[in-house]
């Protein structure tokens, strides 16, 4: 949102760039030692990069660390394990990486034979490094909106659905914030926020939100 004018909103888009850390794990203990340590930018393209590789499949593939465990340690309980922690339930990195660690962490106190990955199985940490672009793009009612959201690209909806939420610790998704604070679209925004984005293609959830507010501005009248 513009930091000049509250009752504006401006679309922003993100560039990502994908940095390797030189980290390795072989093994469980290696896998989460890293991971209590390692930047929350890692934590963060390890838990959502599919959601742009893969943005064509929903729902979408499990997270790395789920997948590494499950299909390379073959440790397929806590893969399960691993792939079903919620991620909407989090609002910053930190509390996701408590979890993610947190489950690792009960099935070691009870493994009595841990596997080691294969020679070139090894689990990579590689760093997701974000670039905000301004996108010119500013609305300052419903109907702006509607037609912001049909124009934006898809890391745009993916940089205020998700982005902003979780991995810049607003807690809540741009969209939802600006509706109540701006427009005092208080239902609205309250619809948005209990979307699940992560159970949406890129695709389709730009049309889930627009179907939202395309049936907020029928009731007003503005259909």
């Amino acid at each position: 949102m513009s930091a000049v004018d509250e009752q504006v909103f401006e679309f922003r888009s993100r560039l990502n760039l994908t940095l390797l850390t030189g980290l390795r794990a072989r093994d469980l203990p290696e896998l989460v030692q890293h991971m209590r340590t390692v930047p929350g930018a890692v934590i963060y393209h390890h838990t959502h990069h599919f959601l742009v590789q893969h943005q064509y499949l929903s729902p979408e593939p499990p997270n790395d660390f789920a997948y590494w465990v499950s299909n390379i340690i073959q440790e397929e309980q806590l893969g399960e394990q691993l792939a079903s922690i919620d991620l909407l339930r989090f609002t910053t990195i930190r509390e996701l990486r408590d979890a993610l660690v947190g489950v690792i962490e009960r099935f070691l106190e009870y493994a009595t034979h841990l596997r080691t990955a294969p020679e070139g199985e090894e689990f990579h940490f590689m760093q997701a490094v974000s670039f905000v672009l301004p996108t010119g793009e500013t609305v300052r009612n419903l109907t702006e909106l509607r037609d912001g959201i049909e124009r934006a690209s898809l890391a745009c909806i993916s940089y205020h659905m998700f982005d902003a939420r979780i991995r810049l610790e607003r807690g809540d998704n741009d969209l939802s914030r600006w509706l109540d604070s701006a427009l005092g679209e208080h239902k609205l925004a309250q619809v948005l926020r209990e979307i699940d984005p992560y159970t949406h293609t890129e695709d389709g959830l730009r049309r889930r939100i627009l179907a939202d507010v395309n049936a907020r501005l029928e009731e007003l009248g503005r259909g």
